[in-house]
């Protein structure tokens, strides 16, 4: 299939990409294991692997596929860290760059601005300590310009962590 082709199979609708049953069954085997090859996809979803290799090709060119990883448990190996979410309240007119100040910063693991009773950016922390985390806040949060305050939340259990997944329910589904 050509480049041109591929792009034309993936269709626009308003401005979001719609994705057959096909695809999504293709992303979703990817998501269960990203290492299975072409040919153990298109078996299990009794399809061509060449099919298979091309829906694959068209939803990376097309940013579907943002990119394949490997999830690490932290904890497993050692690396125990202290997590927290940071809500940052920030006059209006700052947020925007109060939120692209930390996301340049590796503690911040995620990164939201929220319409709550007023605007708010939320962040996943990470640090090696309740020491490095108190640092983090004080040196790099706090003296940005348009921050009004901010409330720390340390994380004492985790009970879920997932990602997004395509799942059944998606399938028909225009995404």
């Amino acid at each position: 299939m050509c480049q041109k082709d591929r792009r034309e199979a993936l269709k626009l609708k308003n401005n979001v990409l719609s994705l057959d049953a096909t695809d999504i069954d293709i992303l979703e085997a990817l998501q269960n294991d990203c290492r299975q090859t072409y040919m153990a996809i298109g078996k299990r979803l009794g399809i061509a692997h060449s099919t298979v290799y091309e829906r694959i090709k068209k939803m990376e060119e097309q940013h579907v596929i943002k990119k394949y990883t490997a999830v690490v448990d932290a904890e497993r190996i050692g690396a125990r860290k202290i997590t927290a979410i940071v809500g940052v309240y920030t006059d209006p007119k700052e947020t925007e760059k109060v939120a692209a100040r930390l996301a340049e910063s590796p503690e911040v693991i995620e990164l939201y601005t929220c319409l709550a009773e007023e605007l708010l950016i939320s962040a996943k922390v990470i640090a090696a300590d309740q020491e490095r985390l108190h640092a983090f806040i004080a040196n790099s949060v706090a003296p940005l310009p348009g921050v009004i305050r901010i409330r720390t939340s340390i994380v004492t259990k985790k009970l879920k962590e997932t990602q997004f997944s395509i799942g059944n329910e998606l399938k028909g589904a225009h995404l």
